[in-house]
């Protein structure tokens, strides 16, 4: 199965840590570590009237879709739809959180 290279368009635009991101997929991407990313490639009904769209969708390597939401901090109702969403789809649901340089940086993943 072939992927289009990462696809990163911005119809909300992209904030600084979504940027961020963004680069590292694109690194992951070409190391062949996942297969392909988009950034709100996908809206998902939650119920009437209520959307989620993940910030990312990745392909992983291993085939599975997965949503990826980059936050720096949760706030309640976020924290809620990612929930719902991973209780009515069969796609991995993944928060990134970056870290700051006292923590070593990087990313912290939490998985629904």
């Amino acid at each position: 199965m072939r992927f289009a290279k990462g696809i990163v368009r911005q119809p909300g635009g992209m904030n600084k840590t979504e940027a961020r991101y963004a680069q590292e997929l694109q690194l992951m991407q070409r190391a062949g570590l996942i297969r392909w990313h988009g950034f709100e490639a996908i809206k998902l009904r939650l119920a009437d009237n209520t959307f989620y769209t993940p910030d990312f969708a990745v392909v992983a390597q291993d085939g599975v879709l997965e949503m990826h939401e980059v936050k720096g901090f949760w706030e309640d109702d976020a924290r809620v739809k990612i929930k719902v969403a991973a209780s009515f789809f069969p796609f991995r649901f993944i928060a990134v959180r970056a870290l700051p340089k006292r923590e070593g940086s990087g990313w912290k993943r939490e998985e629904f």
